[in-house]
C-alpha cells in the first residue's frame, strides 16, 4: 500500500513513518450473512481513501449451521489478524417482520462477527444500513444499486462491485473512515492508540 506523498522536511525532527502512522487508519466493514458475509477494507485519513480491498466469506447450505458459523468466525479471525484494522464497522441487526427466523440466524452471524472482533482486540461499532446509505448517498432509502454507485464513486472505481455484500461492507468501512478522524468519536469507541514521538 502506498503511503502517499509527504513533504521532505518533517516538523519536530519526526520521520515520515510517524506521520504515516498518525494519519492513516484502517477500517474493516462487515456485512454479515450466513451464505455470504461481505468484507470491505479501506485505509486513509479524513475523507480521503488511500487504498481498499473487498471480498467475502462464503458458506454452503449443505453444512450444518454450527459449521457455517465456525467457518465465518475462523476466516474472519484470520483476516483481522492479518489486516490489523483500527476499527470494525458491522451492519446493525434489522427487524425482519415477514421472516423472523432469518433475523434470528442473522443475529447469530452478527454475534460471531462481534466475538471475532473482541478476540482480535479490534474496536467494533454497529451502523444501520439506513445510516450508511444516508451518509454516502444523502438518502437513507437509497437502493442497493445507488449505494454501490456511491461506493464506486468514492473509491474512484469504474468497474461495478459485483457482490452487493462486498459493496455494503465497503460502504460501512467508508462510514467508519469518515467518522474516525473526529476525536470525540475516537473516545467513544475507546481508541487510545496515540503515537508518541
Amino acid at each position: 500500500m502506498d503511503a502517499g506523498s509527504y513533504p521532505l522536511d518533517f516538523p519536530g525532527g519526526r520521520d515520515k513513518r510517524y506521520f504515516e502512522e498518525r494519519r492513516m487508519i484502517k477500517i474493516i466493514g462487515i456485512d454479515p450473512g450466513l451464505a455470504a458475509t461481505g468484507i470491505g477494507i479501506v485505509r486513509g485519513t479524513g475523507l480521503k481513501v488511500q487504498d481498499y480491498s473487498f471480498g467475502g466469506i462464503h458458506t454452503s447450505n449443505s453444512i450444518p449451521l454450527a459449521g457455517r458459523l465456525d467457518k465465518i468466525f475462523s476466516e474472519l479471525i484470520l483476516i483481522l489478524k492479518d489486516e490489523k484494522p483500527d476499527l470494525m464497522v458491522v451492519e446493525d441487526v434489522f427487524f425482519l417482520k415477514k421472516n423472523p427466523k432469518s433475523g434470528i440466524t442473522l443475529g447469530k452471524v452478527i454475534g460471531i462477527v462481534l466475538l471475532a472482533g473482541s478476540r482480535s482486540k479490534v474496536a467494533s461499532i454497529e451502523v444501520s444500513v439506513r445510516e450508511a446509505k444516508k451518509v454516502l448517498t444523502g438518502n437513507g432509502n437509497a437502493s442497493k444499486l445507488q449505494m454501490e454507485a456511491a461506493v464506486r464513486h468514492l473509491l474512484n472505481l469504474t468497474t461495478p462491485i459485483k457482490s452487493y455484500h462486498a459493496s455494503d461492507a465497503v460502504a460501512l468501512a467508508l462510514v467508519g473512515l469518515f467518522r474516525y478522524g473526529n476525536d470525540a468519536f475516537r473516545q467513544t469507541i475507546g481508541y487510545n492508540k496515540q503515537k508518541t514521538p
